[in-house]
């Protein structure tokens, strides 16, 4: 039977090299902080607790995940790797498995882990450029050293097993091997990986445990190397996305910063960028170039190109734009068009209700089978409060009119073009304001002097 699982997620690094104001592991891969994607990965393991070793700028950090259950191991000076796990050793109880994770590694799996169960591991990989990682050295199965890069002879730098940092334990051991570090080395630094070559003096020695992705190892230490993550986690959730039936015209131009769901023969044409949890019904199709962010698409909503949406919802099919742009709170029921240059907050369109272009939707609720005409707005603000606009079943609103909330707008109501409504409609009558026309007979257009 497994022990009860400790992660230790180490996050103390300076990040000098970001050249930024921001701890380094907040820095966003798929529109999330490296940390995160961490610390989502240590949760989906089940572990019985959380330890965070923090640092340079922790306050940011415990900022960060002040609303979560952790444990806060300060390491308040830089000293090496084993240095930031001994921080933490007054959170671990005798009967845990410790696994140790990184702050700045997001691209580790959980698959690559949740198979290994109660097992004493490295994590390792093979890349045909080693520069820079520490190599494994390697008694059959088992770790003999981890030899760091920079201490390593010419014959060890040959090697191309790396090691990735990860590294599971039980607790009594490793507490033992990490009293037991020097800092007799090049940098002069406690290195976690010299516990790996104690425990191979002790008979217990550690398994290599190969990972089957090597980029799963890679973290990030400038802004380079954060776009280099960017990229390779991006290329994962396009694989990912069609794999499960989704069509990508250009899979490369594609982004997904966060989750997302299809059903069957959903499309997403060139350059679509989705944000935050989106979920995508059957036939759903997006245009070239739209944003799509925290929205619920129903079968057969079409995105058309250039159109930016965000908390949307559609309970059936529908049309949006081109270059529309839908805001927090929008609402589209089975048959509704929201078209080009058509902006709307806060606004419900019920069955069949169009409103083509140019047009302001904000705090309204518009029933079935209402036509909204172009320059239409809904005035909702008045410098201080909201307010609400109501057009009931049937309406018609003409083009370029202002309809100044609160104001309702009565069933199969009809609103000439250019009005100013002020006041709730009647049913099925016209409403007009606007003054009479006519034409100044012998008036002069004028003329330059």
């Amino acid at each position: 039977m497994n022990k009860a699982l400790h992660v230790v997620i180490l996050a103390a690094g300076a990040g000098t090299r970001m050249r930024s104001a921001k701890l380094k592991v907040l820095h966003e891969v798929a529109g999330r902080a490296m940390v995160d994607h961490v610390y989502q990965l240590a949760q989906s393991l089940n572990p019985s607790q959380i330890t965070l070793v923090y640092g340079h700028q922790g306050d940011q950090l415990q900022t960060h995940f002040a609303a979560e259950a952790i444990n806060w191991a300060e390491q308040k000076q830089q000293l090496g790797t084993g240095h930031a796990v001994q921080q933490a050793v007054p959170f671990l109880n005798d009967d845990e498995d410790v696994l140790v994770l990184y702050g700045d590694a997001p691209l580790v799996q959980t698959h690559d882990l949740s198979k290994l169960g109660g097992k004493q591991f490295v994590l390792t990989a093979h890349l045909n450029n080693p520069t820079g990682y520490g190599r494994i050295i390697r008694n059959g199965d088992h770790i003999e050293a981890i030899v760091e890069q920079k201490d390593a002879n010419e014959t060890e730098r040959q090697i191309q097993e790396i090691n990735s940092g990860i590294i599971q334990a039980p607790a009594k051991l490793l507490k033992g091997w990490l009293k037991r570090l020097s800092n007799n080395n090049q940098q002069q630094e406690y290195y976690l990986t010299e516990v790996i070559g104690l425990a191979a003096q002790d008979n217990t020695p550690f398994s290599a445990v190969q990972l089957a992705d090597a980029n799963a190892v890679k973290g990030a230490n400038d802004m380079q190397q954060l776009a280099e993550l960017e990229d390779i986690f991006q290329q994962r959730q396009r694989q990912q996305l069609m794999q499960a039936g989704v069509r990508l015209i250009r899979p490369g131009s594609v982004d997904v910063r966060g989750s997302l769901a299809c059903g069957q023969d959903v499309v997403i044409d060139k350059g679509v960028l989705f944000e935050g949890h989106n979920e995508l019904g059957d036939n759903v199709k997006i245009g070239a170039f739209a944003v799509v962010k925290n929205c619920h698409l129903a079968a057969d909503t079409v995105v058309e190109p250039h159109s930016m949406l965000d908390g949307v919802t559609t309970t059936g099919p529908c049309s949006i734009g081109p270059f529309a742009r839908l805001r927090p709170g929008t609402k589209l029921a089975t048959g509704s068009k929201v078209g080009n240059f058509v902006e709307t907050k806060k606004a419900q369109l019920g069955q069949n209700s169009k409103a083509s272009h140019l047009t302001y939707l904000g705090d309204a609720v518009i029933g079935n089978n209402v036509n909204i005409g172009a320059g239409t707005i809904t005035c909702n603000y008045d410098g201080m409060n909201k307010f609400t606009t109501t057009i009931k079943d049937g309406a018609f609103i003409g083009s370029d009119s202002q309809l100044v909330a609160p104001v309702t707008v009565g069933k199969n109501a009809t609103i000439g073009a250019g009005s100013t409504i002020t006041k709730d409609t009647p049913d099925e009558q016209l409403t007009l304001s606007r003054s009479r026309q006519k034409s100044v007979k012998d008036w002069q257009r004028p003329r330059k002097k």
